[in-house]
């Protein structure tokens, strides 16, 4: 499978990098359907890449991405108020 685009995403979101990435990374892990190829990986940061043969799947997948991660610190910092 040959893909024409590509988008890599750094995440460091300190103390609560690691629950964001428990977050996603389900989420990305049972969505066989996905048209594109979404990688997550967690050193000290959170790293995602995604590859799409179409430009508008890869910019689907990557608002989504964005917003599932501003969803769980969102739900984060909610839970310290």
């Amino acid at each position: 499978m040959t893909f024409n685009f590509k988008s890599s995403i750094t995440v460091d979101a300190k103390e609560k990098t690691n629950s964001i990435f428990e977050s996603i990374n389900t989420d990305n892990k049972f969505y066989p359907e996905n048209p594109t190829t979404t990688k997550i990986s967690l050193k000290d940061t959170i790293l995602i890449s995604i590859e799409s043969r179409q430009l508008s799947q890869l910019r689907a997948n990557l608002n989504s991405t964005l917003r599932l991660i501003q969803a769980s610190y969102d739900s984060i910092e909610s839970v310290k108020k």
